[in-house]
């Protein structure tokens, strides 16, 4: 049985949105709720995330967005971007929580984590807010993964949306790959077949967009034939998903039409991958799915796949 970490605090709960906003708290709370009834709640590793220091966030963002953050009380960052009294605290936890699960791997504590965490990251540029997303979270774990001795990290983003920030991260980077599938045209209208990285970079970024209404149909055979190909040829030592449940048919954000069983086979594909006899550590960090019922299922279904030998 692979030792898998869970990764939550109620810490998330105090990053306030208004009302009508569609990353609510009651997003964790949905996913709480599903994993408590589940028959494996208790085969999982459950675990507080750390709070990142702004050194680890500065690994990514810039010394004048860092600074900007502190200073910034309640209000909007960008039209989407919310900010509370406590947002700051439930950003640095959430990339805490991607660092702590790096570790816990490092260590040999752990084969596989998901964090469950609020603020979302892959949008987050590094000089500002973006999409609902603070800090990158998940590029701030491939750099502290990089620190850890992972020299080659590979992050696939599974989210509807196309992850901006993460790409832009790494676009110059040939030890990180970023594969990413996602609804195009869509929001942030980036990510088309064309941007592949830029210099050294180039060719170590690969973008799938598909159009509204993919399905099972589209996206499955991307994650058992493309994908592991890529993985197979990049050789990386660890492997970090933005975990996006607004693939899912329904979603409000979204048209995409995933669905419980289309997700499955999508995660299944992720960790089928091995490149030899040494076990790849895998680390999950949630990203986008705003349907309550459909996030709940949609993270149960993912730890039982990451619970699989």
């Amino acid at each position: 049985m692979q030792k898998v970490g869970f990764l939550y605090d109620d810490i998330y709960l105090r990053h306030e949105t208004p009302p009508w906003h569609p990353e609510s708290k009651e997003r964790l709370v949905s996913i709480m709720k599903h994993l408590r009834e589940a028959p494996f709640h208790d085969r999982l590793i459950h675990l507080k995330p750390r709070r990142a220091g702004f050194e680890d966030i500065a690994l990514i963002h810039t010394a004048g967005y860092i600074e900007e953050m502190k200073k910034h009380g309640t209000g909007y960052l960008d039209p989407d971007t919310y900010a509370s009294g406590d947002t700051l605290e439930a950003a640095l936890h959430a990339a805490g929580a991607v660092l702590e699960a790096v570790d816990r791997c490092r260590e040999g504590e752990l084969d596989r984590a998901f964090c469950a965490v609020r603020p979302p990251g892959h949008h987050a540029e590094a000089d500002k807010a973006m999409g609902f997303c603070i800090f990158n979270n998940v590029a701030i774990g491939a750099r502290y993964a990089q620190k850890r001795g992972y020299e080659r990290v590979f992050i696939i983003d599974f989210d509807v949306h196309h992850g901006n920030g993460t790409q832009h991260s790494f676009e110059s980077d040939d030890t990180v790959f970023y594969f990413s599938t996602h609804q195009y045209p869509h929001y942030p209208g980036t990510g088309s077949a064309s941007e592949k990285g830029k210099g050294k970079g180039e060719g170590y970024t690969y973008n799938i967009p598909l159009p509204a209404g993919s399905g099972d149909k589209e996206l499955c055979p991307l994650y058992h034939e493309t994908l592991p190909a890529l993985m197979s040829k990049f050789r990386p030592d660890i492997v970090l998903v933005s975990a996006g449940y607004d693939i899912h048919a329904g979603d409000p954000l979204s048209g995409f039409r995933v669905t419980d069983e289309g997700l499955r086979s999508i995660v299944h594909s992720i960790v089928a991958y091995s490149p030899g006899t040494k076990p790849l550590p895998f680390v999950f960090a949630l990203e986008g799915g705003y349907d309550l019922d459909a996030l709940g299922r949609s993270v149960v279904i993912t730890l039982e796949e990451l619970l699989k030998k």
